[in-house]
């Protein structure tokens, strides 16, 4: 199996400190997930961005996905990543960096993905690849986007 690589990239109003804090409050992760995609937490073990692990089950529409990823530092001493332990993918890993530029701070969301074979393969080529997997950071960028301009309007 191959695995292949998405990266989205924004620039937003704000600091790299704001961008941190912003994806460590709680319900960062509800969010960030667009509807029909419900999250329900099954068991939140994070110590920090960079260390624990997430239990949970991603609702799509009816359709349960049960997802354990765990958090780690990444690349940059302003990024972490999670890597999914149990799930439906072969093999997701995302990295969140963050980055000060002149115009505020850059959002890069790295993964790189591979799908398991058969029906499953089939479901996630469908969900978490191509067109929906643009919409789905689409989505986690402007809404990242919104809590920063209010964060500078506050």
């Amino acid at each position: 199996m191959t695995r292949k690589v998405f990266e989205k990239k924004s620039v937003m109003n704000g600091t790299v400190q704001q961008m941190w804090d912003f994806h460590a409050q709680p319900n960062a992760f509800a969010k960030l997930t667009p509807p029909p995609i419900f999250i329900q937490m099954r068991e939140n073990k994070l110590k920090s961005l960079t260390e624990g692990t997430v239990d949970f089950t991603m609702w799509i529409g009816p359709i349960p996905l049960h997802w354990m990823a765990q958090h780690e530092p990444g690349p940059t001493p302003t990024s972490f990543m999670d890597r999914q332990i149990v799930g439906p993918m072969a093999y997701w890993e995302h990295q969140h960096l963050f980055r000060a530029v002149p115009e505020g701070v850059e959002l890069t969301d790295h993964l790189t993905i591979e799908h398991k074979p058969g029906l499953t393969g089939i479901f996630t080529r469908l969900m978490f690849d191509g067109l929906p997997l643009q919409i789905f950071f689409f989505y986690r960028h402007l809404r990242t986007r919104l809590a920063l301009n209010r964060l500078q309007k506050a």
